[in-house]
């Protein structure tokens, strides 16, 4: 470079250095898309939105319930919002697999699944784990749903009572006393601040928004299973102000719920400090507008709505985009293969079938596949698994290939397929290794059996020998179309709740001291494990053990009258979890 050039260079970035330091909010100004678990039923798309100028983060959650669509179509309009001050963390579908099956929860309820420990066990929990983290990344949140019927402070009739949630906004109590300090979150107050701001827009008066305190942590309150809620996990842990927004499952419109939904969200950004530039609308029906299809790994083709696709027998066959009218809660079905989200998966086609397109739940377009003869032999297609379908801790999990599933030690699973499903031949197996199903007959397929991972597995054929992770393999001939690994963690208890007296609860963690006096009677309130199914958790002492809701004297347990120690084990079954020590006086 010579120096002339080189003179105008630092020229240029002398004057985009100044560009940048006079208007601040060049630099401050961004947007940014996370995408995890890319095209599957679990895909996560988070939106960061930073304005020009510094402020408050806002977190919104959409679609943790995924037939719930007021939340997850109000939240997805605000990822495309431009901000003047503060900040948008934006997640309009939390649980994409729920709601491409219109349902409340495909493997439970995922705003159920904010503990204080950290599980990573199905997908449902990886997600949940993301979401903790964002939440602790911000300063407020907002998680947007539609409740039933219409919240009321008191009984009106079957539909409008304190025990239906639409048209409210939801907090855990009416002012949170943080323990560190002397800070108080007033969360009734914002909430009833933002309701006044909020109703004057209603006209109908069954429509407008009402508080609703839950009163979740007190012992009478009926909302008890709140306390597992994304809410109260970010109030509690994180201390910030954290609220429920509902709209009527029972409103006439979609269009009404997510203008509810935007009225609420609007009056506490407002509130909040957080000052929006441009919000985004747009409620059009979706439509096709095409699809980039590939065949046998071959150039693309663009396929328009009112077509068919043509194959012959054994073509693979992989949807690659879908161009529409919307971006995003895009996914493609093939009737009869794979799982809820096929899009930019390979599949292998021997039969008349049809795909489909959804935006969430909607189907708006299906495009027929039709099969005539046969592929020539000489161009072969490889078949490879994609998923595989496990049953554990209660529910059916869609484990993808390469992926990892931790298990506790004692859990139970089942292999129940692979997709694309394979036929049980000589040929094809799924072989979980370590484990025998049939020990008369071992042929390697152990697909249907339950497996007991404390009791049924082989240490020496675990990954390093060391019985802590285990392979699932599938092969078809020679080939390994297939893998998994289910890694295995030791039993243990996280922390134990003792009520004495009938008032007094005591939260012991492992290793902890619990004082006690010959007066008292104590009872094992809870046990949370990191088992699946607590039950059979006892708390064993001085040859006595007790179980969930036992209560004794504690003279029957300790009968001498001297000051005394004891060790007390946490078990299940034969396995120790933790240990306490009991100091009697």
């Amino acid at each position: 470079m010579n120096r002339r050039n080189s003179r105008l260079g630092t020229q240029l970035i002398h004057a985009f250095l100044f560009l940048l330091l006079s208007s601040p909010s060049l630099a401050l100004a961004k947007r940014e898309h996370l995408v995890h678990f890319p095209n599957t039923a679990y895909e996560l798309n988070i939106f960061r939105i930073s304005g020009k100028k510094p402020g408050p983060t806002l977190m919104l959650i959409g679609g943790i319930q995924g037939n719930e669509p007021g939340g997850f179509l109000s939240a997805d309009l605000y990822a495309d919002m431009s901000l003047e001050k503060g900040n948008l963390i934006v997640v309009p579908r939390a649980n994409f697999n729920s709601i491409i099956s219109n349902q409340r929860g495909v493997n439970g309820d995922m705003n159920r699944k904010f503990t204080p420990e950290v599980i990573t066990s199905s997908m449902e929990d990886k997600i949940v784990t993301i979401l903790k983290k964002l939440i602790s990344e911000s300063d407020y949140l907002l998680n947007l749903h539609d409740g039933s019927g219409y919240y009321y402070p008191k009984y009106v009739d079957h539909w409008r009572n304190p025990m239906r949630f639409g048209q409210c906004i939801i907090a855990d109590c009416e002012e949170y006393h943080i323990p560190s300090g002397a800070k108080v979150i007033k969360l009734g107050e914002m909430a009833r601040k933002v309701i006044e701001e909020v109703n004057p827009h209603i006209p109908n008066s069954l429509h407008q928004f009402h508080f609703n305190n839950t009163k979740t942590s007190d012992r009478d309150s009926p909302h008890r299973e709140q306390m597992r809620s994304a809410t109260y996990y970010a109030l509690t842990r994180h201390n910030i102000p954290a609220f429920g927004v509902e709209t009527s499952k029972h409103l006439p419109s979609i269009d009404l719920k997510v203008q509810y939904h935007n009225l609420v969200i609007n009056a506490f950004m407002k509130l909040f400090g957080i000052v929006p530039e441009s919000p985004g609308l747009n409620l059009q029906p979706p439509l096709l507008k095409y699809l980039v299809v590939s065949i046998n790994g071959q150039t693309p083709i663009v396929i328009e709505p009112n077509q068919q696709i043509v194959l012959q027998s054994g073509d693979s066959i992989n949807v690659t985009h879908i161009e529409a009218n919307y971006e995003r809660g895009l996914s493609v079905d093939f009737i009869g293969h794979g799982g809820l989200n096929d899009l930019r998966k390979d599949f292998t086609i021997v039969k008349d079938t049809s795909l489909i397109v959804r935006r969430d739940n909607q189907t708006f377009a299906e495009i027929p596949i039709r099969v005539s003869g046969k592929r020539p032999v000489d161009a072969p297609t490889p078949r490879k698994v994609e998923y595989f379908v496990i049953e554990a801790k209660g529910q059916r999990i869609l484990l993808a290939a390469g992926e990892t599933l931790d298990l506790v030690s004692g859990d139970s699973l089942k292999i129940v397929d692979v997709m694309p499903s394979l036929p049980v031949t000589s040929k094809t197996k799924v072989n979980f290794k370590g484990f025998v199903g049939d020990l008369k007959n071992n042929t390697g397929e152990d697909r249907g059996y339950l497996i007991d991972t404390s009791t049924d597995l082989i240490d020496r054929f675990s990954l390093q020998g060391k019985g802590n992770s285990y392979e699932i393999v599938v092969t078809e001939g020679e080939a390994v179309i297939g893998r998994a690994v289910v890694r295995l963690s030791p039993p243990k208890m996280n922390y134990l709740i003792l009520k004495v007296n009938g008032q007094k609860y005591h939260y012991v963690k492992p290793e902890d001291v619990v004082f006690l006096s010959l007066e008292d009677t104590v009872c094992v309130e809870e046990v949370r494990a990191n088992l699946h199914n607590p039950q059979g958790v006892s708390l064993n002492v001085n040859g006595h053990s007790l179980k969930s809701g036992d209560e004794v004297p504690v003279k029957k347990l300790f009968p001498s009258s001297k000051p005394s120690t004891y060790a007390a084990k946490i078990e299940h079954r034969s396995a120790l979890l933790g240990k306490i020590t009991v100091k009697v006086n």
